[in-house]
C-alpha cells in the first residue's frame, strides 16, 4: 500500500547505481552532484564495490528483488522529477528497473550505460547489454554513452571523429531513446566535444581540455548533472550545456 508522497521545495532526483567505496563515482558522485546543483538526492543501490584509484577489488551485486523493493519505496514516498541510471550490473537488474520505469513513467530518465570502470574492470554482464538494448533504451529520455559504450551497444568499432560520433548517435537513436549524447572525451579531437543527437538534428557542445589525472567518475557526474537540470525544468539542450560546464569546472578544481 502506497503512502502519500512527500513534496519538497526543491526537486528530487533518483540515482540508480552502484556504490564506490572511495566516493569518486557511482552513487556517491551522483549525490555530490545533486547537492552542488541544488536538487534533493535519493538512491537505489544496485551493487557494492570495493575500489580505489588503482582499480576495482571486489563487487557484490544486490538482488533484483531488493532493487525493485528500493525503487517502489522511493517512488511511493517521494515526488521524483528525474531518474539517473548508472551501474546496473546484470540482466535481472536491468529487467527489474525497466519493469518499474514502464509502470511508473517518471518525467525524465537519463541513462549512463556503465559497462567498464576507468580502471578496466567489467561492470555490466554481456547478457545485460542485450537486455539494456531491447528493454531499457526505449524508456530513456537521454542516453549518455562514451565512445566505447556506444560501440558495444551497436556492435561496431569505436568512433574516432565527429562524423562517426554523429552517425553512431543516430544509430543508437533508432534503438528507442529520445535523445543520445555521444561523449567524445576519449576521441583524439582538438576540443572535448559531445554531440547531442535527437530526431530534430545534432547539436555540438565543446569545451577546452582540462589536464587532470583524476578522470574517475566523470561520466557519472555528467549524467547526474543532466538529470538535475532536467528536474529543475531546463530543456535537454540547456541541461547538457549546464552539465558540461559543471563538469569542466569540477575537473579544473581537482
Amino acid at each position: 500500500m502506497s503512502v502519500p508522497q512527500r513534496v519538497f521545495p526543491i526537486p528530487a532526483v533518483l540515482s540508480i547505481a552502484g556504490s564506490d567505496s572511495c566516493g569518486g563515482a557511482g552513487i556517491q558522485a551522483d549525490l555530490k552532484t545533486f547537492s552542488a546543483l541544488g536538487v534533493d538526492g535519493a538512491t537505489v543501490l544496485t551493487a557494492v564495490t570495493a575500489q580505489n584509484s588503482a582499480g576495482v577489488r571486489a563487487i557484490q551485486i544486490v538482488s533484483p528483488e531488493m532493487v525493485a523493493a528500493q525503487l517502489d519505496a522511493v517512488l511511493d514516498g517521494l515526488d521524483i522529477r528525474a531518474v539517473k541510471l548508472g551501474m546496473l550490473a546484470t540482466a535481472a537488474i536491468v529487467a527489474a528497473v525497466a519493469d518499474c520505469l514502464h509502470r511508473r513513467r517518471p518525467p525524465h530518465v537519463v541513462l549512463d550505460p556503465v559497462m567498464i570502470a576507468t580502471s578496466g574492470a567489467s561492470l555490466l554482464s554481456e547478457d545485460a547489454v542485450a537486455s539494456m538494448r531491447s528493454r531499457l533504451l526505449p524508456l530513456v529520455d537521454c542516453l549518455t554513452p562514451n565512445l566505447a559504450e556506444a560501440a558495444v551497444l551497436l556492435g561496431v568499432p569505436c568512433a574516432t571523429d565527429e562524423a562517426q560520433m554523429a552517425a553512431q548517435g543516430r544509430a543508437l537513436l533508432a534503438l528507442g531513446p529520445r535523445a543520445v549524447l555521444m561523449k567524445g572525451g576519449h576521441a583524439p579531437l582538438a576540443e572535448a566535444v559531445d554531440l547531442l543527437v535527437t530526431p530534430e538534428g545534432t547539436q555540438r557542445f565543446a569545451a577546452r581540455w582540462v589536464e587532470t589525472g583524476r578522470l574517475h567518475g566523470t561520466g557519472c557526474m555528467l549524467s547526474a548533472a543532466i538529470a538535475a537540470w532536467l528536474a529543475r525544468g531546463a530543456t535537454l539542450a540547456d541541461a547538457v550545456m549546464q552539465a558540461k560546464a559543471h563538469l569542466t569546472a569540477t575537473l579544473a578544481d581537482r
